[in-house]
């Protein structure tokens, strides 16, 4: 089999919105972009968006890695996003995880290298 392209879908009420977001959060590249489906290039990763979602709050499985978890969610909460699990030092060190909602309702994670 050849795989032309991996990429993880997710579901968005407001395309807009939605690219918007991972383009400005995450730095990402937008590939493709309607109301039906868009593609966001983050890293070495393709988030797919779909339209017609209903903005019910939804576990991914999507983690980012960031070098500091604590500006990244800082950085989701100001492009209209929300934490469910305030990021929390661990062991002295500063810290590695925090739980997000993007504002479609997508939840994800940001994970610092540890």
């Amino acid at each position: 089999m050849i795989v032309e392209r991996l990429k993880y879908l997710i579901w968005a009420a407001d395309m807009d919105r939605a690219v918007n977001f991972y383009a400005k959060v995450f730095g990402g590249q937008v590939l493709k972009q309607n109301e039906v489906i868009s593609e966001v290039a983050i890293a070495t990763g393709i988030i797919g968006i779909h339209g017609g979602g209903e903005g019910k709050r939804t576990w991914t499985g999507l983690s980012f890695q960031v070098p500091d978890v604590l500006e990244g969610a800082a950085e989701i909460v100001a492009a209209g996003g929300q934490l469910t699990r305030e990021p929390q030092p661990e062991n002295g060190e500063p810290p590695h995880l925090a739980m997000c909602v993007d504002p479609e309702g997508n939840e994800i994670m940001l994970t610092r290298k540890r």
